[in-house]
């Protein structure tokens, strides 16, 4: 697939589904690796419980948040970098934008805004307050870098280069492993600290590369014919201004969930075995997310939507079933006593809050599968209202948790990022139910 438009129209096949998905499958898989691998690692230095309960319930939450307006920058460039002057246009945009919340992110890490927000909006214990706004100074590259690469990458993903992705995310995963082995074997570098140094030359690299990779094909898109719809300023504002919200709304999850874990019994346990858990859950979900890229580049190709559907459903069923292999066999125990090198007490606690979790994997796949079609008929705003209901259902969760005040933060942290995961799903099956009643007509 050079394009999604085709001269000879034929219909979509289970070939070019997987053409266009393994690769972005790939990419992620390789991207939720990082933050077990940076765990395990922080789990073997000095403090390891106070260090990862800073990076998990203080610096990535933050960073994550400020981040969340060019998240979505991704699905947007798949969707709108149609030629060369829409890629222009883009590229000017996604520069300001990670320009900006950049020197947000900055100001945040070296001014009392930081104390006010881990102080008094998410009381974290006073022990992870200075290792986390180290980590967090360190972490400064990360938005500009995201924004940048994530942009390049939806246009890989448009002109049919998919594999591209891959490969930048590969760079990344290499300059991760060489920045922890000597991290590690100095043996000096908190760990917070040293998991933000990790992420910020990781994704630094990333996108460097990605500028660099995305020269390949910048012939087919200053070939590709002018966009029926020229991309104005107004009309990417129009379409993005909701998934920007979208990926705020969502991603408050992390402070919601560690201002509330840290009002529960043991805070910095469930912190910290949180932090590990989600790297596993990530994993869980990643077949699920790189089917929204898949769905937006494809669904233009004639008579997409059934074979789409059921890819969707046969890619659910297997990504849960291999979820459940992990978790129930020996798997899983030997991942948080070996890798996550966790005590034995809190590896067993890990392996309940990762079974909490497990239907994620086939939620996951629903909720992109509905979202990528909503987002390439440019009608983005279910989106952000799944995405509020999602933040509804985990607050409404957590604070049930906080007011009975006897179950473990973490369990109730599963328990609710689970539920909100089938909300948000029910959600955009409802909302996307006119488009896809129009897209299961097939001549």
């Amino acid at each position: 697939m050079s394009t999604p438009s085709n001269p000879n129209p034929k219909n979509l096949t289970t070939r070019q589904i997987l053409i266009t998905w393994l690769p972005l499958v790939a990419s992620w898989l390789l991207m939720s690796i990082e933050l077990p691998t940076i765990n395990a690692i922080v789990a073997r230095l000095p403090d390891a419980e106070v260090n990862l309960a800073a990076y998990g319930g203080i610096v990535f939450p933050i960073a994550l948040t400020i981040e969340a307006p060019v998240i979505m920058l991704l699905a947007a460039s798949t969707a709108l970098s149609r030629d060369w002057r829409s890629y222009q246009r883009l590229k000017k945009i996604t520069l300001w934008m990670g320009g900006v919340l950049s020197l947000v992110h900055l100001l945040v890490a070296v001014t009392p805004i930081y104390d006010f927000i881990v102080n008094v909006i998410l009381q974290v214990p006073e022990a992870i307050v200075e290792p986390g706004r180290a980590g967090l100074l360190f972490l400064t590259p990360w938005t500009f870098a995201i924004a940048y690469r994530r942009f390049q990458q939806g246009t890989m993903i448009r002109f049919g280069n998919s594999r591209m992705v891959g490969e930048t995310t590969a760079v990344r995963l290499v300059t991760d492993v060489i920045v922890l082995a000597i991290g590690f074997s100095l043996g000096s570098i908190p760990g917070a600290s040293l998991a933000a140094i990790t992420q910020a030359l990781g994704v630094t690299f990333e996108a460097t590369y990605a500028g660099l990779r995305i020269r390949k094909i910048r012939g087919l898109i200053k070939d590709a014919p002018p966009a029926k719809t020229p991309l104005t300023f107004k009309r990417f504002i129009a379409f993005y201004i909701p998934l920007a919200l979208t990926s705020s709304l969502w991603l408050l999850w992390m402070p919601v969930i560690s201002g509330t874990v840290s009002r529960m019994p043991n805070p910095i346990e469930s912190l910290a075995i949180w932090s590990v858990v989600t790297g596993l859950i990530f994993m869980f979900r990643t077949p699920g997310v790189a089917y929204n890229e898949a769905v937006v580049a494809l669904l233009e190709e004639p008579c997409a939507y059934p074979i789409l559907r059921k890819f969707a459903r046969n890619a659910a069923l297997i990504t849960l079933g291999v979820a459940a292999v992990f978790v129930i066999s020996p798997l899983s125990r030997w991942w948080f006593d070996i890798i996550a090198n966790l005590p034995p007490d809190r590896a067993e606690t890990a392996r309940i809050t990762l079974a909490i979790a497990i239907l994620i994997s086939i939620f996951s796949v629903y909720i992109h599968f509905y979202q990528g079609i909503i987002v390439q008929q440019e009608k983005t705003r279910p989106v952000a209202e799944a995405t509020f209901v999602f933040l509804l259902t985990l607050t409404a969760v957590m604070i049930s948790g906080v007011l009975v005040g006897s179950i473990k933060g973490v369990y109730v942290a599963s328990a609710g990022y689970t539920l909100a995961h089938l909300t948000q799903g029910l959600w955009l099956m409802i909302r996307s139910r006119k488009q896809r009643k129009i897209l299961a007509v097939c001549d």
